[in-house]
């Protein structure tokens, strides 16, 4: 969004850490799921393609794209583009009279706007099923986005809460790692060993350019059967680079189970439970669970007088064909804005299409 403010001659701030989320809450070793074509310029120029041929690497040498490698790209592009960010946190965002919003940061400085363009990605969504942490002790659980250093767990061991890409790939990194013994739980049946086909989503986002509603004006039906096919793309399939590293005598998967008790012992072992009349015996337990929007979780939000006024549903803000809230000057984009434009909005693929959208409302 800022290189294209910038490419648009719009007067800009931008306000945070670049990539702090991948680089401290992503573990070393961790692959992405999307190719080089899932990359953030929207002028075409600074692709990933464009900084490999700079590398002098094939697509063939950077796929699957490393964590390393992402984020040497990331930091490419921003020096490409000569983005300037104001490394500061916003602590609180106010909306005031006319139009103009004020934005409070953590060295107490103060931003006066006129539009506000809120791009936070994953942070503040993180989910763990409340059903679940009912049962276990407080301590003895954390999140994949807060277990990132696997010699942490040396010689523990541990269980994996999830079905999708993350929870094998965490069990494959917790061995890796020098982890005793790592068991995967999920309600479904265990996914298969398949390579993921996200061509299809590139044609969706492309539509956007065109016809910004076209996913709002679906009914119901052709939404959720969207949904389903992302989610089946994401959820059925692990990528089958990935087989050879948790098919591993010291990791057990556990299809179709759910946790029904947990309990302590005086050394901090826990014992749990499931539905399928098996029990096992871990140190801790991790949620590989995902993320799960509720725009009230921002705390710049929170702490700002804006929530009150804000039209939410179901937890997200209510977008039009901008990604503009019911609040005049006020965008939301990436993952929040995947109720009105859909679930590729929780990916990179997506971020040329708001980034278009939102430079037209601005213009």
């Amino acid at each position: 969004m800022a290189a294209h403010a910038q490419q648009l001659g719009i007067d800009y701030i931008i306000a945070g850490k670049p990539m702090e989320f991948w680089e401290k809450n992503m573990p070393a070793g961790m692959y992405l799921r999307s190719a080089c074509d899932w990359h953030l310029d929207v002028e075409n120029e600074h692709t990933i393609e464009k900084f490999l041929s700079i590398k002098k690497l094939s697509r063939g040498d950077a796929e699957p794209l490393s964590l390393q490698f992402y984020l040497s790209h990331t930091k490419w592009f921003i020096e490409q583009k000569q983005i300037h960010p104001w490394q500061v946190y916003i602590e609180k965002l106010d909306h005031e009279k006319d139009h103009c919003y004020k934005a409070f940061t953590n060295d107490n400085e103060i931003i006066n706007a006129k539009n506000v363009v809120i791009a936070t990605g994953f942070k503040y969504f993180k989910y763990m099923p409340g059903e679940i942490l009912s049962l276990l002790p407080p301590g003895t659980y954390s999140h994949t986005c807060d277990t990132i250093d696997m010699k942490q767990m040396k010689d523990k061991r541990v269980l994996i809460i999830g079905g999708r890409q993350s929870a094998y790939e965490w069990a494959a990194l917790l061995n890796e790692g020098g982890a005793d013994t790592i068991h995967i739980s999920h309600r479904h049946e265990s996914p298969a060993f398949a390579r993921s086909d996200w061509s299809w989503v590139n044609v969706m986002v492309d539509k956007f350019e065109d016809d910004p509603l076209w996913f709002h004006n679906l009914t119901f039906a052709e939404k959720e059967a969207i949904r389903k096919k992302l989610w089946e793309e994401g959820r059925l399939k692990i990528e089958p680079w990935l087989s050879e590293r948790v098919k591993k005598n010291n990791i057990r998967v556990w299809p179709s189970t759910n946790i029904i008790s947990c309990k302590q012992s005086q050394n901090g072992e826990l014992e749990i439970a499931f539905d399928n009349r098996q029990n096992i015996i871990v140190d801790h337990i991790i949620f590989a669970t995902g993320y799960k929007v509720n725009i009230s979780n921002v705390p710049f939000l929170a702490n700002g007088n804006i929530l009150p006024m804000l039209s939410i549903q179901n937890g997200f803000p209510e977008l039009d064909r901008y990604f503009q809230t019911n609040l005049p000057g006020l965008f939301i984009t990436s993952i929040p804005a995947s109720q009105d434009f859909g679930p590729f909005f929780g990916f990179t693929i997506a971020v040329r299409a708001s980034a278009k959208l939102i430079g037209k409302a601005l213009i």
